[in-house]
This record gives C-alpha cells, structure tokens and sequence, in this order.
C-alpha cells in the first residue's frame, strides 16, 4: 500500500462519494427483484484502476454500501460493501499488476469490468441464497450481469476523462 497522503485520502473519499451518487442518480428498476441497474458500478471499476488496491476496497465499499443504506436497502448494506470492495480490490490487483502493464490499458479496464460482472453476479447469488432462497438468488443474476456490462461500458468511456484529470490534480502538487 502506498503512503496514504492527505491528498490520497481526499481522492478516496471523493470516489466514495462518486460511488454513492452515482449508484443513487440513475435507477432503473429490475422488474421482480426490488433491485435496480445503475452506473455506480463504473465508479466502482474506475476506484480499482486509479487507486491503491487496498484503499479503493474501502473507498468503492463505503461510497456503495452508503447508497444502499440512504437508498433503504438496509439489509444489503454489509453485503454491498463486502462484494463492491472486493471487485475495485481485485480490479486493483490486476491493474497494478505486471500482467496488465504489458496490455493495452483499454483491455485492462475492460477485464476489471469482466470481474466486476463476476463477482457482483456470483458475490449477490451466493448471498441472496440465505436471504431469499435459490431461485430468487438465481432469478438475480442476469440483472446483476446486466449492470455489470454497463458499469464496464461506462468505466471504459471515462477512464480516460478521469486519467487526465486525475493526471492534472497529481501534477498540481
């Protein structure tokens, strides 16, 4: 993890909050499942590619798990923010790793949104077993997929939006 500057921590919680909004501004209900699509997950992908692994957990995690609990969906708070840190944390991982440096950068975010359909699918599935059980789980995922593919569209069209921006800020200091 690197040194976790004022600076650092500003951008986190800026992302946090980017999650939040995000996740809450645009909703388009699923039919059946009391869930909704929205474009938080891009927001998500994006805290993995620009920050340290270990602080876009945290930052994705909260700023998703906050729309959850402003949103009323109290019960799916721990989960969203278990499941939402885990992708920018893996995406993170991959990102930062040598394996994505020798590709594209485009590739490399388009495979942090092939984990972030991954695990938002499975992670939500395995937890909606217990609370509702497996058909309704099941009945989840291709909604879940759904999102997933929009969050990586949207990621893919702003990345470089917030590349250069975020290029802009470090260079400031």
């Amino acid at each position: 993890m690197k040194k976790l500057t004022t600076k650092n921590l500003v951008i986190a919680a800026l992302f946090a909050a980017l999650t939040c909004v995000m996740t809450m501004s645009v909703r388009i209900p699923i039919p059946g499942t009391q869930g909704y699509i929205h474009p938080g997950d891009a927001v998500v992908i994006l805290c993995g590619i620009f920050l340290d692994p270990v602080v876009a957990f945290f930052a994705a995690g909260i700023g998703s798990a906050l729309a959850d609990l402003l949103g009323g969906y109290f019960i799916y708070v721990p989960i969203t923010f278990v499941i939402k840190g885990l992708v920018a944390l893996s995406g993170g991982l991959f990102f930062h790793s040598r394996a994505a440096e020798s590709m594209n950068q485009y590739a490399a975010v388009i495979l942090c949104g092939i984990f972030d359909i991954l695990i938002v699918a499975f992670g939500y599935c395995f937890c909606e077993i217990f609370l509702y059980g497996w058909a309704a789980a099941v009945s989840s995922v291709p909604a879940n997929c759904v999102q997933g593919v929009s969050g990586l569209i949207i990621a893919a069209v702003l990345y470089p939006v917030l590349k250069a921006a975020l290029r802009q800020v470090v260079s400031a200091a």
